[in-house]
């Protein structure tokens, strides 16, 4: 795990199988961002085996074999595919390309269980779930700031629980680090869809759980390149205000300014307002404690002001559920409706946004 490097971030596991060996095959295709090992590892630690791994770069598909021993490594997409123990097929491949994917992946009678951002265009979207709806396979996301984060889903437990009443708002900040040795498709606004379409699909993600609602309204949106003229067309900053259908709201910004000093690639935070409390995610770090780690999380409501340190504490649930209602047909992780509602508002942010440095 990387700790100043978002693009190769995967949380240390936290085994909680719920099958047994052989139960739940998998298979990783496209290995074009980092996010791949969090995928597999969550999937890995819930249960399942991971059989395959293809990439058409054979020297992407090595890399990931040395670090998941006892993968085999395929000749083509289509030998993992036609491999009928497989059940579920992980992607991490050039944003734009997700979809596409996705599509033969469930066409091949395989659930699929996609990198954030899922797809970038409208068209995309309607595509995939016209995918679903013939095939009856998943088209799964990895909303890894909320899925793989344990502040994130202690904050679902107390949500659930009433510890601050009803949602009124949520807001979040996902700040990045950009580095360097980023892919060429990364500066490509059509590959990779754009700030808001990209990280900013993490916040619109939360901003829909969080407040418990189905649909809501990109009521502003905004982009800019501040200080990356190298790249032109990279969006360096971004940040969203939304209004969801039950009447809550919510904000966020994202960005690629987190400076070299920091002691992890980004400072990702959320304050969630409740009628009877809130809540204060600091999720991978503490400011001013080095090489502290993530997991802090602060409640305060009619009864308690608590502080909690979560590392290694609530595990992440999602992976398991995913196994589960694959070999169910369930909703139980998430519903697919849920998952392609944040995706379109993603999109709509960053299609609708007005850009801050005048770019064309």
């Amino acid at each position: 795990m990387s700790r100043t490097d978002g693009s190769t971030y995967a949380p240390d596991p936290v085994p909680a199988p719920v099958v047994g060996p052989g139960e739940f095959t998998i298979a990783a295709i496209g290995l074009d961002h980092g996010h791949i090992h969090g995928q597999v590892g969550g999937l890995v630690g819930a249960g399942a085996e991971l059989a395959w791994v293809y990439d058409p770069d054979p020297r992407k598909s090595e890399a990931f074999a040395a670090r998941h021993p006892g993968v085999r490594i395929a000749r083509s997409e289509a030998e993992v595919l036609d491999d009928p123990a497989v059940h579920l097929v992980a992607g991490a491949a050039v944003t734009s390309e997700r979809c596409a994917l996705g599509i033969r992946v469930m066409e091949a009678g395989k659930d699929y269980f996609t990198d954030k951002a899922p797809l970038t265009t409208l068209e995309q979207l309607a595509a995939a779930k016209d995918a679903v709806a013939r095939t009856g396979r998943k088209y799964a996301v990895y909303y890894s700031e909320r899925l793989h984060v344990e502040t994130a889903v202690f904050a679902s437990q107390l949500i659930a629980q009433g510890a601050i009443g009803r949602v009124l708002q949520v807001i979040g900040t996902g700040p990045h680090r950009l580095g360097s040795g980023r892919p060429d498709w990364f500066f490509d606004k059509e590959r990779y869809g754009g700030i808001l379409c990209d990280i900013g699909s993490h916040q619109i993600e939360q901003i829909l759980h969080y407040t418990g609602a189905s649909d809501g309204e990109v009521v502003r949106s905004q982009v800019a390149n501040y200080h990356h003229p190298e790249h032109p067309e990279l969006d360096d900053f971004g940040d969203a205000m939304l209004v969801m259908d039950n009447g809550a709201t919510g904000y966020f910004r994202c960005d690629w300014f987190t400076p070299d000093g920091l002691q992890t690639w980004g400072d990702g935070r959320s304050i969630i307002l409740g009628t009877e409390g809130f809540i204060e995610q600091r999720k991978y770090m503490q400011l001013g404690e080095p090489r502290s780690t993530g997991g802090h999380l602060y409640l305060a409501n009619g009864e308690q002001e608590t502080a909690f340190h979560l590392t290694g504490e609530v595990g992440y649930p999602y992976f398991g559920e995913l196994v589960l209602d694959c070999l169910n047909r369930t909703e139980n992780a998430m519903t697919q409706e849920h998952a392609f509602k944040a995706a379109e508002l993603s999109v709509k942010a960053q299609l609708h946004a007005v850009d801050l440095t005048g770019r064309g």
